[in-house]
């Protein structure tokens, strides 16, 4: 099944001066060689023309803006497009910064550079960067780490279906919840999302507290999970 216009031959690249895209040499050096999902990759790309067509210092790109670029639209689902800058976030390509403007929440996304560091870091401590232009009105709130990078660093690869649960448990449960689900994992050497969403599952049915401090049950849960990898 084909997307868009993805049958139709490319018929070439104009002639004359065109603008151009810059590109760090590094993508293609370091980078392009690690990005294993299509997705991340277009969504990458795409990040790097929407920089380029913005202005001053320091650039960025919106999630709003990807989700409507009719390029990117015609390629990947809304859905794909939030799995691959979550990939490419947590793969440390993005930085990734809510914010809130007129009463509207959007993500926008800094290239991993000195310069995007710094303003990272700079909203991280609660300050606004003076380079970034932005309305009067915005309120800038840094990302807590990435679900996708949380679970690499703590359970194991991603796969296309866990990316999918990944992105399911992040509309169903607050983000405490699922960074504390996954350390009581590890703690108890259960390196399964499995095991990860039983503990939220529970933890939604009967309390945080109740569900969530009961060592008795989830020493034998554990024990559970452990027997059923041999």
């Amino acid at each position: 099944m084909t997307r868009g216009n993805e049958a139709r031959p490319f018929a070439g690249f104009p002639g004359g001066r065109t603008r151009t895209v810059p590109i760090p040499e590094a993508f293609f050096t370091e980078l392009l060689p690690r990005i294993d999902h299509p997705g991340e990759l277009r969504v990458t790309l795409v990040c790097f023309y929407h920089m380029a067509r913005r202005s001053g210092p320091l650039r960025y790109a919106r999630r709003s803006e990807l989700e409507a670029d009719p390029a990117l639209t015609a390629a990947l689902p809304a859905h794909e497009i939030r799995e691959g800058l979550n990939r490419a976030v947590a793969r440390g390509t993005l930085l990734h910064v809510r914010i809130e403007e007129d009463g509207r929440t959007d993500d926008l996304y800094f290239l991993n550079t000195p310069r995007g560091r710094l303003a990272y870091e700079a909203i991280r401590r609660g300050e606004r960067p003076a380079s970034l232009e932005l309305g009067e009105s915005a309120v800038l709130v840094a990302d807590r780490p990435n679900l996708f990078a949380l679970y690499e660093q703590n359970i194991g690869p991603l796969t296309p279906l866990i990316a999918q649960e990944l992105e399911e448990a992040a509309r169903t449960y607050p983000a405490e919840w699922i960074e504390e689900a996954l350390r009581i994992a590890v703690s108890r050497n259960v390196r399964r999302w499995s095991y990860v969403r039983r503990i939220l599952e529970r933890w939604a049915t009967e309390g945080r507290e109740t569900g969530g401090l009961d060592e008795a049950y989830w020493r034998r849960a554990a024990e559970t999970w452990k027997k059923r990898r041999r």
